[in-house]
């Protein structure tokens, strides 16, 4: 007897999310499928993105190995994003570091000014990030939504504390919204329950933090998979968001990354490929040899 593999079908389908607009654009989402589950009944019509990181400052605890790539255009972040496009990303990734009260403090009106030159510059979508600092990201990216009126970017990160400032400003300039939780499944559905009261569910993409191999990534997998599966599966509608895995700041910050170039690529590398599998849509990554080592591997599948 012929054996026939059971074939799977759901009714969940991930919210389809673009970001940038018209040649600038690309869209995330809008599988009905689990990830890599080609032999299931279903479609992926947006396989996953990758996005190079940049700073709005010069790196300052980059090892060598990680700045050689960009050694010609770290001080110029505009210059940095035009190298990431060079080099095959599909997206640039910028975050406005300079902006931490740890780091420099430096104000919303220039990282506002910094932002709007970025995405003028380049000819793929951006995405922005603040510190990660809830108070200054308050009076950081509503300017920076202002300043970038209608391009509509993904602007980030969108947190409890700060949700209905950012959040409302995001919506009143035409932009998605990238909402970031602690690994806690509770705690990322509530976020999106509350942001999307006033905020349209079809511009929030999912920022459930992203571990690095060795240093907790089990978790973030685990996470990643099961709101994907209970997105896709159970069409829960506060799960049924893309997903974006912000990996390249944590696999670049670990010893075993910082000690060797091998290392580094092959601890960025497993941790996407991971995370991708886990369900992630659009990848953050750091070095543009994990970038061109994960689109071979995928290619080869």
């Amino acid at each position: 007897m012929e054996y026939k593999a059971p074939v799977e079908a759901y009714t969940g389908v991930v919210r389809e999310v673009t970001i940038g607009k018209g040649k600038k654009s690309l869209k995330i989402g809008g599988e009905n499928i689990l990830p890599f589950h080609f032999f299931d009944q279903g479609s992926n019509p947006n396989p996953v993105k990758f996005a190079l990181e940049v700073l709005d400052m010069e790196p300052q605890d980059w090892p060598e190995h990680l700045t050689q790539p960009f050694k010609d255009v770290l001080t110029d972040p505009v210059k940095w994003a035009k190298k990431c496009e060079e080099l095959g990303a599909d997206a640039v990734f910028l975050r406005l570091v300079s902006t931490d009260p740890a780091v420099k403090d430096s104000s919303a009106d220039g990282a506002a000014v910094m932002a709007k030159k970025v995405a003028e510059a380049i000819n793929i979508p951006l995405i922005i990030y603040g510190s990660g600092d809830d108070k200054k990201d308050a009076e950081v990216l509503p300017k920076v939504a202002e300043a970038c009126d209608g391009m509509n970017l993904l602007i980030g990160p969108v947190q409890k504390e700060n949700y209905e400032i950012v959040g409302r400003a995001l919506l009143e300039h035409g932009h998605n919204a990238s909402a970031l939780s602690p690994l806690d499944i509770n705690l990322l559905k509530e976020l999106n329950v509350k942001l999307s009261k006033f905020f349209p569910s079809d511009r929030i993409v999912i920022d459930s933090l992203s571990s690095a191999l060795g240093y907790g990534m089990e978790y973030s997998f685990s996470l990643m998979e099961r709101v994907k599966q209970i997105g896709v599966i159970t069409k829960d509608s506060m799960t049924m968001m893309p997903i974006i895995a912000n990996l390249g700041a944590e696999c670049w910050k670990t010893k075993q990354a910082k000690e060797t170039k091998e290392q580094g690529l092959l601890w960025e590398g497993l941790t996407a490929l991971s995370l991708l599998l886990a369900g992630a849509n659009i990848l953050v990554l750091r070095h543009p040899e994990t970038l061109k080592l994960i689109k071979e591997t995928i290619e080869a599948r």
